[in-house]
């Protein structure tokens, strides 16, 4: 098995297209199908399922994958050890981050870090907490910001960015505005919520807190970005349970403290691979995150507005 095999299966994968893969690796599509074949034959499996229109992965090539997207990981690694061994940092910095993390300005950061190794060519991919897991733990990321779990713990390293507690957002009309500077989640019971999809660090919070609290609640707004969430709290459509700094978005809407929730918080860090697997360029950047500051992109929840 050699490792352009390894390359042109995971692209055809992640393409689902033996034509739009081959114009992507700037190889034939012929040559392509070879390799895919040779790799079918070693195997002693079909790895796709071919149509006119695309290809898709049968069981075999499900598994293949997640073992090829580790393996090429780590020859890339490899290749960035020797070149940080000699003095210089190349490859690629490949990072993870849900919306809005508490505890680091990612652009700030990523700024500086280019600013130290531009030979490194930086790749972005923003998504909820649970998916930014399990594709640092699948060596697709170098590193991610996210919401921490006990799970993430058990095959992840973390570096912990900072936590705060969780806040009732609502419509200054709403009753619950008048209701006092503290609830519970028994407060909050047949109360209409807006939340994320249930991936996101915010909204896992939030259901363990209530889960802890043996409160039941149904989530009747789910949405994928904050300001679609403080649009519709904003309109009176629901309410919403948040990390504390969402707060300082929209200084229209009110926002409560949420008692009797156990040691429920939102907290946030950057999740990485074990030591030995991890990137010289994911070093480098949490050595930065460590050492520089507010210039290397740390930003506690700040008690004052801050940027959207």
């Amino acid at each position: 098995m050699e490792l352009r095999h390894l390359q042109h299966f995971v692209a055809v994968a992640e393409d689902q297209h033996f034509t739009r893969a081959a114009e992507r690796l700037m190889v034939s599509q012929s040559g392509l199908s070879a390799s895919i074949r040779a790799l079918e034959r070693e195997l002693r499996a079909p790895l796709f399922v071919r149509t006119t229109r695309r290809v898709t992965l049968t069981e075999a090539g499900r598994a293949l994958l997640v073992e090829a997207e580790r393996i090429l990981a780590q020859v890339r690694s490899a290749h960035e050890a020797v070149a940080a061994v000699q003095g210089v940092l190349r490859g690629t910095l490949a990072l993870g981050t849900e919306q809005c993390i508490a505890g680091v300005h990612v652009a700030r950061l990523l700024a500086g870090f280019r600013g130290r190794h531009p030979d490194v060519e930086i790749r972005l991919r923003q998504a909820g907490s649970g998916a930014l897991a399990e594709e640092v733990a699948a060596g697709r990321l170098d590193l991610a910001f996210a919401y921490r779990t006990r799970a993430d713990s058990d095959q992840l390293r973390s570096v912990a960015l900072t936590s705060e507690p969780m806040t009732v957002l609502c419509h200054p009309g709403h009753r619950l505005a008048a209701a006092g500077a503290v609830l519970t989640p028994d407060d909050l019971t047949g109360e209409v919520f807006v939340d994320f999809h249930p991936d996101w660090g915010p909204r896992r919070t939030t259901d363990a807190a209530f889960a802890a609290a043996g409160v039941r609640r149904t989530v009747a707004l789910e949405v994928n970005d904050v300001h679609s969430l403080l649009d519709l709290v904003d309109e009176n459509l629901g309410i919403a349970v948040v990390p504390r700094h969402f707060r300082h978005k929209r200084p229209s809407l009110t926002a409560l403290s949420l008692k009797g929730t156990g040691e429920a918080e939102y907290e946030t860090c950057a999740l990485l691979p074990p030591d030995r697997a991890t990137s010289p360029a994911a070093r480098a950047l949490v050595t930065l995150l460590e050492t520089g500051g507010a210039a290397g992109g740390l930003a506690p929840p700040q008690e004052g507005p801050q940027a959207s």
